[in-house]
């Protein structure tokens, strides 16, 4: 288990902290904020009388920040205490679409693109007053528009570009579609960070007669994107992988992008295994359902399917089906992203809590130390195994 005081927090902070959790994501913000307060009060810095470490213990580091709009749908960003030399982390959901507001007297769902403008509104409003400027955003906006197919736009280069213009330092995002997309700021700081050692934990908690070796378990890549994710998984449990690839009909386009024909296999023999399904994000759930049918059809045991976002665009219906139909028995995905109440009430969903893990990045950036023992699971997953294979009880 990954503790905060096996982090170097020695050095003098960056600047008094501050977090603000923009409209939707209040909740995670709530959670990062009390684990901070928790552990300063518990074992603040002992230079914490020093100067360098004015407001270190505080009741609360969320900064009240908010968006207000006219008639009209406009907006502007407002913050209502100062942020003057502060290290300011904001937390952002493109993804929670749960907001609405009145667009000349309609109602209107908000989308990626409106939190993204509400995300600038705010920077905009800190008006270069903060120390430094840090954006928490576990799904990357526009991550799914990471590169050009012909005559396309560059959504999410353009995106990232426009932030550190903005005077963002650092962006720290979970699971991108595509990390190359760091090499549109190849100067400013960005971090993609994998929640395997929270699916592995999640999975062990939940499921008690799990047999780890490579006899009884495989991971599984549902498509070419996903190899790298599933063989470090595999690597790190010593399991065997296998991935299926899309083979896609590039004679026409349905909703923008060329149809799936079928989903081909490639590795070893899934009979009778217990199969982690491995992948960023379930969209619409029809790709996931497909593979985990095919490895039905090849006699695997039981199916998880573990991503770090699960958006669920087509409700919760076919997984419903596809969970009394015996297709799978599980599905994991991150707190990260809004979650809605009728996933949160299925009793095949494990969901996987990341506000303790974001907190120990927020607090280790705060110091300006290291974080790259945050960002490699390897020893806390088979830490978690070995109790699991002890019998000891895994909290999820």
């Amino acid at each position: 288990m990954l503790r905060r005081n096996e982090r170097n927090l020695e050095n003098i902070p960056v600047g008094s902290l501050g977090i603000i959790a923009l409209d939707g994501c209040q909740e995670m913000g709530n959670r990062i904020n009390d684990y901070l307060v928790k552990w300063r009060h518990e074992d603040g810095s002992e230079f914490k009388e020093h100067i360098a470490f004015s407001g270190y213990e505080k009741d609360s580091y969320l900064v009240e920040a908010n968006v207000p709009r006219f008639g009209s749908g406009e907006a502007k960003g407002i913050i209502n205490e100062s942020v003057r030399g502060k290290d300011i982390y904001l937390l952002v959901d493109v993804c929670n679409y749960s907001l609405t507001y009145s667009l000349t007297g309609n109602v209107n769902h908000m989308s990626p693109d409106d939190h993204f403008q509400n995300l600038k509104r705010i920077i905009a409003a800190i008006g270069g007053k903060a120390r430094r400027i840090n954006v928490i955003m576990p799904f990357l906006y526009e991550s799914r528009q990471h590169k050009r197919k012909g005559r396309e736009s560059l959504d999410c280069a353009i995106a990232l570009q426009e932030l550190v213009r903005m005077g963002v330092d650092n962006i720290l995002t979970f699971d991108a579609h595509d990390p190359r997309v760091e090499n549109a700021i190849p100067l400013h700081g960005f971090e993609t960070v994998r929640p395997t050692y929270q699916f592995v934990k999640g999975l062990l908690g939940t499921v008690k007669d799990l047999k780890i070796d490579s006899d009884h378990m495989m991971v599984i890549s549902p498509d070419e994107g996903a190899t790298e994710r599933a063989i470090y998984l595999a690597s790190v449990l010593n399991l065997d992988m296998g991935m299926f690839y899309k083979r896609r009909d590039y004679s026409r386009i349905v909703n923008g992008r060329n149809p799936i024909i079928a989903h081909e296999f490639l590795g070893t023999s899934v009979e009778g295994m217990d199969v982690i399904i491995l992948d960023d994000m379930i969209s619409s759930g029809d790709s996931i359902l497909d593979v985990a049918g095919q490895l039905k059809q090849r006699k695997a045991k039981r199916i998880y399917a573990a991503a770090t976002f699960g958006l669920f665009t087509n409700g919760m219906d076919k997984f419903d089906e596809a969970y009394e139909e015996g297709l799978i028995n599980g599905i994991l995905t991150t707190n990260l992203i809004y979650q809605t109440p009728e996933l949160l009430s299925r009793p095949y969903y494990i969901n996987c809590d990341m506000s303790k893990y974001v907190a120990l990045m927020i607090d280790t950036l705060n110091h300006d130390s290291s974080i790259n023992s945050i960002l490699n699971p390897a020893d806390r997953i088979q830490n978690v195994v070995e109790k699991y294979k002890r019998g000891e009880e895994i909290i999820p």
